[in-house]
């Protein structure tokens, strides 16, 4: 057992990133080595400016209070606990090119790759996740 999680964050809102972050830093916690490979909307989650500010769905507007009222933590911090964990951020090469992104727009610390670099690190995951 190789104790890897791998995650694809395909979804850009506020749901998605909880999902995401919550159950990669539980799992880096648990001493797994963990990778999200992100593409398409999910590059909104590391993204520098969109991750300050992700929609919650239309007529879920309420949540925001009750995220504040549980004292969970934003996504930013969420960000920074996840790279202290080690976790593993991958944004995707060619929906960067597709969507005219370069490195300077997301969160330090990311690395940028295809979905080659992403397999390399999945093919040995014991969990696999996409969100």
């Amino acid at each position: 057992m190789t104790n890897r999680t791998a995650i694809i964050a395909s979804n850009g809102g506020i749901f998605d990133a909880y999902k995401v972050f919550n159950i990669a830093t539980a799992a880096a916690a648990s001493e797994h080595e963990v990778a999200i490979f992100f593409t398409f909307e999910g590059l909104n989650l590391i993204h520098r400016e969109a991750s300050q500010q992700l929609p919650l769905p239309e007529g879920k507007e309420h949540f925001a209070e009750g995220f504040r009222q549980a004292n969970v933590p934003a996504i930013p911090e969420l960000i920074g606990m996840a790279q202290e964990l080690g976790v593993q951020f991958i944004a995707c090469q060619m929906t960067m090119d597709v969507m005219g992104l370069a490195e300077t727009d997301f969160v330090d610390g990311i690395s940028v790759g295809g979905a080659v670099t992403f397999l390399e690190f999945a093919k040995e995951a014991d969990v696999t996740l996409t969100f």
